[in-house]
């Protein structure tokens, strides 16, 4: 290695460690995507945060840019925002809370370092909170819990820590520890320090809180007993050993816990320190031969996820790259390992929710969004000079089926490019039927609201309106051209083509139909599809 590529692997490992990339993760209406807008604005990368549930005239989340997000306030797909704070960069994704768009809350996983699991004061750990976790255990993501709505009534903290142990198995550390029972939020114990930071609400809580500092003596004055009761249950924590370990945090062992309330902006500036100092900066990512890549070895990235029309007056096709390794520059030539071609990037974006700028450099643990990558689907690795290629994305079982078929004839063009853009995007599986032809295909899907998002964007981004017709079908299994004669005209049987990677799909209309027919046929192969809570 000359001097000058020592000079240059120095230089991109210095940059990646200042980089923390990670995503907020929770059951829906945990807060998520308020969280994400309260963290951008204590690092002063928005200037007023929004409400998801806003009225009229009231400002959406950054994160939810899409007309569905706007009008239903739940968010749908994940969005990356990138900002600047104390000297780090840090890479946040939301993601979708709803147990139907977990899919792409697993792609997400894929790209980060590190994660924060929101729960809800009221209601701890939710279905779908459960799920998410088990999808970083085997992802081996580590886990920052952060307890939201500490202003409204809710649990004893110390329940919360029992069940999260008990639950997951994840030993909670706390790092801070609320002044005030749940609903009346007074402040936050910092625990290695035994200082006391008292919170006061701005007005609609569009501006960071105010904050004051006290030690013991003046929160004791402040606060009395219920600060009192408080540093007691502190000392509590000291003796059961429930401190900060960090070997055990990033073996997944353990997880550091913070209180806080995001829509008053209560502890989130605490939030942010921590993700700096705790979160991993970008490590050695395995190859799909097991090799791992060094974060100084040439550029290397992973394609995570692909959304069109995300400006309605460009209609374009972007890309979300995961940066693995190298120094990324715009306008570089990189390979696409799936095909062997030469890739262009002159089209680099920067991404923040649906807002974007052109990018000339990034680093590991950077997304970065390339424009109009039509050859690009989640999973896809780029690389320059050394050869790479990452594990591929798989997709979930779906659990429910649907026809769908275009309105209007005349706009039958416009149907085929959005189904077919829609299917590579991952928003659901496509599956193509010798039954129905190429005028009806079938969309799976691991929830129903994929469907809801389909017909909408169908019609609103390509003017083709469609309707659906529910298939009575619940499981998906893999199979073969034997399996695929063996189970030709069964009865509760339907063998199906899925589009993008030409697998043939047998649907069953249940478990019993599904385990008498395997009976009945013994040799026929039927493998089961990644499950929609745990990866393979």
């Amino acid at each position: 290695m000359t001097v000058a590529e020592v000079g240059v692997a120095r230089g991109v490992s210095a940059e990646a460690g200042r980089r923390r990339t990670f995503a907020v993760i929770s059951h829906p209406d945990a807060g998520k995507s308020t969280l994400t807008e309260a963290l951008a604005l204590h690092a002063a990368a928005i200037n007023q945060a929004g409400a998801v549930h806003g009225k009229a005239g009231r400002r959406g989340v950054t994160s939810d840019w899409m007309a569905m997000e706007k009008d239903r306030g739940i968010s749908i797909t994940s969005a990356a925002l990138k900002f600047d704070y104390d000297g780090h960069v840090l890479n946040l994704l939301d993601t979708p809370g709803h147990a139907d768009f977990s899919e792409d809350t697993y792609r997400v996983l894929e790209a980060v370092d590190c994660a924060i699991m929101l729960l809800d004061s009221a209601k701890g750990l939710e279905p779908q909170t459960l799920k998410l976790f088990d999808v970083c255990r085997s992802r081996h993501v580590p886990v920052v819990t952060f307890v939201n709505k500490w202003d409204r009534p809710g649990r004893e903290p110390l329940e919360l820590l029992d069940e999260i142990e008990q639950r997951i198995g994840l030993r909670p550390t706390p790092v801070n520890w609320p002044v005030g029972i749940a609903g009346d939020f007074r402040g936050l114990i910092e625990r290695s320090s035994g200082v006391y930071t008292a919170y006061t609400r701005t007005p609609g809580g569009a501006s960071r809180a105010l904050e004051e500092v006290f030690d013991d003596a003046g929160a004791l004055a402040r606060e009395g007993t219920v600060y009192e009761a408080a540093a007691e249950e502190v000392a509590l924590l000291s003796e059961i050993g429930a401190d900060l370990d960090m070997p055990s945090f990033l073996a997944g062992e353990s997880s550091p816990v913070l209180f806080g309330a995001a829509l008053p902006n209560f502890g989130v500036r605490r939030l942010l320190d921590a993700m700096c100092a705790l979160a991993p900066a970008p490590l050695p990512r395995a190859s799909a031969a097991g090799d791992p890549r060094p974060v100084d070895a040439p550029f290397s990235g992973l394609v995570f996820k692909v959304q069109a029309n995300m400006n309605p007056a460009h209609r374009d096709r972007v890309a979300f790259v995961r940066v693995c390794s190298g120094r990324f520059e715009r306008g570089m030539v990189l390979t696409h390992a799936a095909t062997g071609r030469p890739f262009a990037t002159k089209y680099a974006q920067e991404m923040f929710g649906a807002e974007r700028e052109t990018l000339d450099v990034a680093f590991p643990g950077d997304v970065i969004g390339l424009v109009n990558a039509t050859a690009l689907r989640p999973g896809d690795t780029l690389y320059a000079e050394v050869p790479v290629e990452f594990p591929p994305i798989p997709s979930f079982a779906p659990e429910h089926f649907a026809v769908v078929r275009c309105k209007d004839a005349g706009k039958f063009k416009q149907f085929r490019r959005g189904i077919d853009q829609l299917d590579t995007e991952g928003v659901v599986q496509v599956l193509s039927s010798d039954l129905r032809g190429d005028q009806a295909p079938v969309l799976a899907a691991v929830g129903p609201l994929q469907f809801d998002v389909v017909l909408h964007r169908l019609e609103h981004e390509f003017g083709a309106k469609s309707e659906l017709s529910h298939l009575d079908f619940e499981l998906a299994r893999l199979t073969d051209a034997g399996g695929q004669e063996a189970l030709k005209g069964l009865r509760g049987c339907e063998v199906l083509t899925r589009r993008l990677d030409g697998a043939l799909l047998a649907l069953f209309a249940d478990k019993w139909r599904l385990n008498a027919i395997a009976r009945d046929h013994p040799t026929v192969t039927l493998e089961p599809l990644l499950a929609g809570t745990v990866a393979a």
